[in-house]
């Protein structure tokens, strides 16, 4: 019986402000696990003209071409970077787009005018109805005016902001579907990402029901993602995030090369 091929799509490395996690320890532990392919995704996030974290890119993509050379026999290793946007800061992604080879962009929200959920800036002072709209209205917006994107990073990412941290689908169901069916006739995907448990979440990123939504409409381009900032999240629950694929009825995952998936079996 054929070995599954497995990739964690979602990693971060002392690339991130949030990480001190090394590009080569990574690949070395990404071997040590059995990965067959990784993608560095690390933050790329501005609030207008200044960067609240973004890598040097020269140094950052010749660190992962000199990991390519030293250890591409043992494991696939991409170039990617998650695109932390703003409607206001496309133009910084524009320029990135333009300069540098990518093979894989997470397009994800963090802030809205510059006022961050993980600190609470933005929800403070606002329904949790009225912020919740307001993260998956910042979404759409996006994907209707760029395009340079695979897939969308950790889509209800707001729940570990919330109080109760419960489901959001019920409550905004018609947004998050005109959301889904942009992506899909866009030919870009979603993320899954595994860090649910880290959070303390009960339920996955997105939800299993958002999961379930996206391929009832027909989506097909799906990763899956540790969005790991240290050694013990690496490949975490990327398993169990593939079996859990297969029970919703998805049998393809991606990878991506230049920007274009490649279909994987499940």
């Amino acid at each position: 019986m054929a070995k599954d091929y497995v990739a964690d799509y979602h990693m971060h490395t002392n690339h991130s402000s949030d990480s001190r996690y090394k590009m080569e320890q990574v690949v070395k532990d990404a071997i040590r696990l059995g990965l067959d392919e990784i993608c560095f995704t690390d933050h790329t996030d501005y609030r207008g003209p200044a960067a609240t974290t973004a890598p040097n890119f020269k140094k950052y993509f010749a660190e992962i071409e000199s990991m390519q050379r030293k250890y591409g026999r043992k494991i696939a290793i991409k170039k990617g970077l998650e695109f932390g946007m703003q409607t206001h800061t496309v133009p910084r992604y524009l320029d990135i787009i333009a300069k540098y080879p990518l093979d894989f962009v997470i397009l994800s929200v963090h802030q809205i005018n510059n006022q961050g959920f993980w600190a609470g800036t933005y929800q403070r002072g606002k329904k949790k109805a009225e912020y919740v709209h307001d993260y998956y209205q910042e979404i759409l917006s996006l994907i209707q005016m760029f395009d340079d994107y695979s897939v969308l990073g950790h889509l209800d990412l707001i729940r570990r902001y919330c109080d109760g941290r419960e489901p959001v689908l019920a409550d905004h169901r018609d947004i998050i579907v005109e959301i889904l069916e942009t992506v899909i006739k866009k030919g870009k995907g979603i993320d899954l990402n595994t860090s649910h448990i880290r959070y303390g979440l009960a339920d996955w990123m997105p939800a299993r029901d958002i999961l379930a939504l996206y391929h009832d409409l027909g989506g097909k381009v799906i990763t899956v993602g540790s969005d790991s900032h240290h050694q013990d999240h690496l490949g975490f629950y990327i398993k169990e995030g593939r079996e859990l694929l297969k029970e919703i009825g998805f049998t393809e995952f991606c990878t991506f090369d230049r920007m274009q998936p490649k279909f994987h079996k499940l």
